[in-house]
């Protein structure tokens, strides 16, 4: 074998080196950059003297794009978490403050905001607070999918509790 011969078979072998590093670190960047924008949403109950509720927070680095929302009550699909779909959740004359959200809705990193809330405001007693308690703790469950900037993580956050309905 020629000097030759083992000069471009080493540098053969440097240059497919140099090209699998390459392209290592620019899988790896592109890793670290969806990382750096990666949402990370909760649903948290809420229950207080004054109120309670289902609160929704965006604990991740970047924004939430909201894909879908399903709202089950006792286990059977109500539809998507919605101004018709509360009406129909909801006894007549219970009216908790709600967040809507819709495909297209964005959550911001760091944002917190109620899904739903019932407080002690006007007529609201301890009893209605324990029953709504056990309405969203027991019945409810509001899942909502989202994904990052980037899309298509198919990411899903529940109120279900673990184990539970």
């Amino acid at each position: 074998m020629s000097a030759e011969t083992v000069i471009a078979v080493a540098a053969t072998v440097i240059a497919l080196g140099s090209l699998w590093v390459s392209w290592a670190q620019t899988r790896a960047t592109r890793l670290h950059n969806r990382q750096s924008v990666r949402p990370l949403l909760q649903i948290r109950r809420i229950r207080q003297d004054d109120g309670v509720g289902l609160k929704l927070v965006n604990a991740g680095l970047g924004p939430a794009v909201v894909t879908r929302t399903v709202v089950r009550l006792d286990g059977a699909a109500a539809g998507e978490w919605n101004r018709e779909v509360k009406g129909a959740i909801f006894a007549p004359g219970l009216r908790p403050k709600t967040y809507s959200l819709r495909a297209g809705s964005v959550v911001l990193a760091g944002q917190e905001t109620f899904l739903v809330l019932l407080d002690r405001s006007g007529s609201t007693g301890p009893d209605r607070l324990q029953e709504f308690w056990h309405l969203i703790d027991r019945r409810l469950v509001i899942e909502v999918e989202y994904e990052s900037l980037y899309g298509g993580e198919g990411f899903c956050v529940s109120s279900a509790t673990p184990g539970g309905s």
